[in-house]
């Protein structure tokens, strides 16, 4: 890869680690829904005008139906999935567990799309499942949290299957679009989809500031940018590489947890985090070894 898309990459994971820290904070007070409705929403309203100095209104209406399958699997569903998850374990655990999108991306390439998978790259894949394995065995050593964890650790696998679909998804039929066409998109069918929820489920209690400003900030930085870097990486170094990001996403949700709501890191989560990163690197193609054995 290009210097420039490793530095995309890297700014791409530091927006995406800080949303798991914002989603902790907003989601018990607005709720998984509402706070999604948010996220997508606004993340609509701060695309559609930069959408509209650089394409015609109607510039998306061939491509609508494969935006609606993108706007459910990129955002709506997993976003919903991990706001919910958000709930019952913490931002780091959260952003450790997101890193096996890749792997599934691997694994949808291969089924799907008929990539070739190497030896090392299938082995990859049992690696990273290991390491979630050894992630929720950590977790499951917290006293308070116990099996309720499963459900949890479930949720936050959904919602990183469905990003594998969805680069798969933009990479087959929506590669020819931009990155701008495909975030603004995404975002409004989302947001569309989810406000009759959001409204019956809108919270009583009206949300504190801090939760407010969580809020905005996950549906700017995290989500309106950070779409625009991630369809723009997929375009130009291809879906497996560009989720990929994932691989980097859980050492900032690590130290934005650590740093802002004093998580606990323990000695299994560092361990299982690096089982993951070496399942993700070997899956994904990042690491040969033979290269390295050679």
């Amino acid at each position: 890869m290009k210097l420039h898309s490793i530095l995309e990459l890297i700014l791409l994971a530091a927006m995406w680690g800080a949303s798991f820290l914002f989603i902790k904070v907003a989601a018990p007070e607005f709720g998984p829904v509402p706070l999604v409705l948010l996220r997508v929403g606004l993340a609509a309203l701060f695309l559609i005008p930069l959408y509209c100095m650089r394409h015609r209104l109607m510039d998306f209406w061939p491509y609508r139906w494969h935006l609606v399958v993108v706007g459910l699997c990129n955002s709506a569903l997993p976003f919903l999935l991990l706001a919910w998850a958000s709930t019952s374990v913490p931002a780091g655990f959260l952003a450790v567990m997101n890193a096996t999108a890749p792997l599934f991306a691997a694994l949808v390439a291969w089924v799907w799309c008929g990539q070739v998978l190497s030896r090392w790259q299938i082995v990859g894949m049992f690696t990273g499942v290991f390491g979630v394995a050894l992630l929720v065995s950590s977790r499951l050593q917290v006293p308070e949290a116990g099996l309720g964890v499963i459900p949890s650790v479930l949720k936050a696998l959904l919602a990183t299957f469905l990003y594998g679909v969805a680069a798969n998804y933009t990479k087959v039929y929506l590669n020819q679009c931009s990155s701008l066409l495909i975030a603004t998109g995404g975002q409004t069918v989302a947001s569309i989809l989810l406000l009759p929820f959001a409204i019956i489920l809108w919270p009583e209690v009206p949300a504190s500031n801090t939760a407010w400003i969580c809020a905005v900030a996950l549906a700017v930085i995290s989500t309106a940018i950070g779409f625009l870097l991630y369809y723009r990486l997929i375009a130009g170094i291809g879906p497996t590489r560009a989720i990929a990001v994932t691989f980097l996403v859980p050492v900032f949700g690590l130290v934005w947890g650590y740093v802002f709501l004093n998580e606990v890191l323990t000695v299994y989560m560092f361990l299982g985090a690096a089982v993951v990163f070496l399942g993700t690197a070997l899956a994904t193609g990042i690491l040969r070894p033979r290269q390295i054995l050679a």
